[in-house]
């Protein structure tokens, strides 16, 4: 957990100053930043490279400016992917003068490096996730969602109380990493609260019940690489 004032910033994986040897990553899944900027606060211009680098807004409108010469804004419901390949500077800003932004920002180690650096966003459907699993992310730049460099799919589900769904998973070598944005739910027999992670691995499939109304993402990535 991070606090500078303008950025408060909850990691679920060792990064910045938070470093623990046992939580460097889950599988592919790199980093997942619990990021609330302040009004009018942000991210100054800074590289990456060799990195899927995924943002999923929560709450506000955040700025986005890179060195591709791509302006934009995202809000909740959208999805942006830079895929930092070679290598790109960008910058992220809260431009709300009286709000904070919420978002998460989510890395994915790739299974390329050095592509061509590429950036993408999507407004979602959001209809679609309603008591059932959206796709909103894979490797396959023709599917629904977004793409990225790595065989990695992204899924969320907003739930009403009592629903129940089962999660297959596309390759038994993979895992796939619980979020849960807002609610209470039950994995297996895991139960999880708001903004608790929990990772599940070695299994066919497995069953997702909402104790009560809940929104989740489900991530799932290769578990060596």
């Amino acid at each position: 957990m991070s606090n500078f004032g303008w950025l408060f910033s909850t990691h679920t994986f060792s990064f910045g100053d938070y470093y623990d040897p046992d939580r460097i990553h889950f599988g592919a899944l790199r980093v997942i930043n619990d990021d609330i900027v302040a009004p009018g606060k942000g991210f100054g211009s800074h590289q990456h490279s060799n990195m899927e680098i995924i943002t999923i807004p929560l709450e506000g409108d955040l700025e986005h400016k890179d060195s591709m010469n791509n302006v934009s804004f995202i809000r909740n419901g959208d999805i942006q992917v830079i895929s930092a390949g070679m290598g790109i500077y960008h910058s992220e800003y809260n431009k709300n003068k009286d709000r904070s932004v919420r978002f998460l920002q989510i890395w994915v180690l790739p299974n390329q490096k050095n592509v061509l650096t590429r950036y993408d966003q999507k407004t979602l459907d959001r209809s679609k996730s309603i008591n059932q699993l959206q796709q909103i992310l894979s490797p396959d730049e023709t599917d629904e969602g977004v793409w990225i460099y790595q065989d990695t799919w992204f899924h969320s589900g907003k739930l009403d109380a009592g629903v129940s769904l089962e999660y297959r998973l596309k390759n038994i070598k993979d895992g796939v990493y619980i979020f849960v944005l807002q609610g209470d739910v039950e994995v297996n027999d895991q139960k999880l609260k708001t903004r608790d992670g929990y990772g599940i691995w070695e299994v066919e499939q497995f069953n997702i019940t909402a104790l009560s109304d809940c929104e989740i993402l489900l991530m799932e990535v290769p578990m060596i690489v």
